[in-house]
């Protein structure tokens, strides 16, 4: 199921809002508290601000193209670095997280496909339950059974689905997301809906 510009959308957050639509597929990215350097954060929260306060929403498309171009690409970029302690270069730490993930797979989710990177985690699903409860639930318990403490950064990236275009594409970035990485320091994990995608 795909986002219905005609359907109400639950808005559950305050800083990065997250946007849920009953069971409507997202594209989810959240990363390690470490996963960037806070000069590098602080610039691009910077410009984020000031150009969001030259563009103010509803954005026409040359406005999200811009966005996305400046912004959200630029931030991948730099999680596709490797900063900090990339705990998920571990594969005993990738299997915690994994077997989290897949917990709850067809009664609390629908996993279309996920990618454990070094330092972060990208994931293609449909929530059966609240989003929120959802990664507050994939964090809390993966940290505990990592033993490290706090290791997730608070916020997320949440993306609902427009289209089987768009399904499709984010499919695609999730499979080629660790094509530079060494084999061993990435788990992707892809449903056979998402395997059948050229």
């Amino acid at each position: 199921m795909y986002f219905d510009p005609d359907r109400d959308i639950e808005i559950t957050g305050r800083e990065l809002p997250p946007w849920q639509q009953g069971d409507a597929c997202q594209f989810i990215t959240f990363r390690l508290r470490d996963s960037l350097p806070k000069e590098k954060l602080q610039l691009w929260k910077s410009e984020l601000e000031a150009w969001r306060a030259k563009n103010p929403e509803p954005w026409t498309p040359e406005q999200r193209d811009t966005y996305h171009r400046q912004f959200t690409y630029r931030f991948e970029h730099w999680l596709d670095c490797g900063y900090g302690s990339c705990l998920f270069n571990d594969p005993r730490n990738r299997q915690h997280l994994a077997d989290v993930l897949m917990r709850f797979q067809g009664e609390r989710v629908t996993h279309h496909s996920w990618v454990i990177m070094p330092n972060h985690v990208h994931l293609l699903f449909e929530p059966i339950a609240p989003l929120a409860d959802l990664i507050k639930a994939w964090k809390g318990t993966s940290a505990h059974r990592i033993g490290r403490g706090s290791i997730w950064q608070k916020n997320y990236r949440d993306t609902l689905i427009r289209s089987a275009k768009h399904f499709v594409n984010a499919a695609r970035y999730i499979r080629r997301n660790p094509a530079k990485l060494p084999p061993g320091t990435f788990t992707l994990w892809e449903s056979d809906r998402v395997k059948s995608i050229e």
